[in-house]
C-alpha cells in the first residue's frame, strides 16, 4: 500500500522551489496559485531569503503549492491517483495538500484558506512573541512533565524520539537551560507557536471562512493528524483542518496508522525530507522516496508501480440526510407528534446519527431535514 505526505512549515529552504520550475507547466501552475493566494510564489521558492519564506504567510501558501503542484507531475491524469494513493496525510499545514489531493477540496479552496490560515496565525503571533523547539531523545512522559513544568505545551509528537515544544520565548529558553533528561533541545525556524492556545485567534477566523467552503467526501484515505484516525467525511476533514491550528499534531499516531493498514511505500511531497527522516525511523520496512528535486521523479514513479494499489474508499455516501415525512412536532426519541397521533421516523437503510438538525420540541414540516445519519457498512 503506498501513502503519500505532505510536510508543514518549517521544511521549506530557500531556493528549493527552482529546479522544478523546469517541469512542464509547473511554473504556470504556480503562478496561477500564486495570483489566487496575492503573493509572488515563484519569487519567495526562488530568490526569497531564509528570513522571509520563515514568515508564516508566506511559508504556508508556499507549501501547500509546491505539493499540489508536484504532485500533478507524478499523476497528470488525477483519477490514477485515487486508485494508487492507499493514504494521504499531511502534518500540520500539509494537511491542507492532503485534502486538495484527496478531492475534498479544490486547489484554489486551498489556496485560499491556506492564505487566511497563514494571515491569522501570523496576527496571533505577533501578539507574543512565541516559538518552538524540537526536544530529541529523553522518555517520553519524562519530556511532557518537564514541558508542562516550564509552562510549555508538546505541539508536535512526531515519534522517532521528537517532541517539539511550544511557547513562549522565555519559556523555550529556560527549557534549553533546563532539558528533560537524556533529551537535547534545538529551536526551530518557525514564527509562533503553533498548535497551542496562542493560536486559539486563528481558529475563529478560520471557522468564519469554513462556512463557506463547500466539499467533497474524499476520494482515499486522509489521516487526521490530530489523531491519527482515517477521515472520508467532507465536512468532517474540513472542521478538523480549523482545530488543528490550535491543537497538537499527533504525527507519531499518523505513522502507527500506516503500519496498521499495512502501508509498504511512502513518498513525500516538496519540500521534502522531514517526513521521510521521522518515518525511516519509526517505520522500519517501509521504502521511502524524499521529492526534494525533480531528479527523485523516476524513484518516486518506480514506487507508485510497486507500491499503488486500488484505494478501498468507493463512492458511497459517509452520511443520509433524514428529512420529516409530514407535518408535526420532532422529538428526540425519532417520532414526529401531530395533533391526532405520534409516527415513528424511520432510515430504511438504518446507521448511526452524526448531527440533529432541528431542537426537540421543534415544529417541522413535510420535507424539513432532520438529522445526518452515518449509514451501515455497506447500505
Amino acid at each position: 500500500m503506498l501513502a503519500v505526505v505532505a510536510p508543514g512549515q518549517g521544511s521549506q529552504v530557500p531556493g528549493f522551489l527552482t529546479p522544478w520550475l523546469e517541469l512542464p507547466n509547473f511554473e504556470d501552475r504556480m503562478k496561477w496559485l500564486g495570483t489566487v493566494a496575492g503573493i509572488d510564489l515563484i519569487a519567495h521558492g526562488t530568490t526569497s531569503d531564509e528570513d522571509t519564506i520563515r514568515d508564516t504567510a508566506v511559508a504556508q501558501p508556499l507549501i501547500v503549492s509546491a505539493g499540489m503542484v508536484s504532485l500533478l507531475s507524478l499523476f497528470p491524469h488525477p483519477g490514477e491517483a485515487y486508485v494508487k494513493v492507499g493514504i494521504g496525510a499531511g502534518h500540520s499545514v500539509g494537511e491542507i495538500t492532503a485534502a486538495a489531493a484527496a478531492n475534498v477540496i479544490s486547489a484554489e479552496q486551498a489556496m485560499v484558506l491556506v492564505r487566511e490560515r497563514g494571515n491569522a496565525m501570523a496576527a496571533a503571533s505577533a501578539v507574543t512573541p512565541t516559538g518552538m523547539s524540537a526536544v530529541l531523545g529523553g522518555d517520553r512522559d519524562e519530556v511532557i512533565a518537564k514541558l508542562a513544568q516550564h509552562g510549555l505545551t508538546a505541539a508536535n509528537e512526531n515519534g522517532a524520539g521528537q517532541i517539539v515544544a511550544a511557547g513562549t520565548l522565555e519559556q523555550l529558553a529556560a527549557l534549553e537551560t533546563d532539558p528533560p533528561a537524556g533529551a537535547r533541545v534545538r529551536p526551530l525556524s518557525v514564527a509562533g507557536a503553533f498548535h497551542t492556545k496562542h493560536m486559539a485567534p486563528a481558529v475563529g477566523i478560520l471557522a468564519q471562512h469554513a462556512k463557506a467552503i463547500s466539499t467533497h467526501d474524499a476520494r482515499s484515505r486522509i489521516l487526521s493528524n490530530a489523531d491519527g484516525t482515517v477521515v472520508q467525511d467532507g465536512r468532517e476533514v474540513l472542521k478538523r483542518l480549523v482545530t488543528q491550528v490550535s491543537n497538537p499534531v499527533r504525527w507519531d499516531l499518523c505513522m502507527q496508522t500506516m503500519l496498521d493498514l499495512g502501508v509498504t511505500g511512502l513518498i513525500e511531497l516538496p519540500p521534502a525530507g522531514t517526513l521521510v527522516g521521522l518515518a525511516k525511523r519509526a517505520m522500519p520496512g517501509v521504502e521511502c522516496v524524499s521529492l526534494k528535486t525533480p531528479d527523485d521523479m523516476p524513484a518516486a514513479l518506480d514506487l507508485i508501480a510497486r507500491h499503488g494499489t486500488e484505494t478501498a474508499v468507493t463512492d458511497s455516501p459517509t452520511w443520509r440526510l433524514i428529512v420529516a415525512p409530514f407535518k408535526g412536532i420532532i422529538e428526540f426519541n425519532a417520532t414526529i407528534r401531530t395533533l391526532r397521533d405520534e409516527y415513528e421516523v424511520e432510515a430504511p437503510h438504518g446507521g448511526t446519527i452524526v448531527e440533529w438538525l432541528v431542537t426537540d420540541g421543534d415544529p417541522v414540516n413535510p420535507g424539513q431535514p432532520l438529522l445526518r445519519l452515518h449509514p451501515k457498512a455497506g447500505s
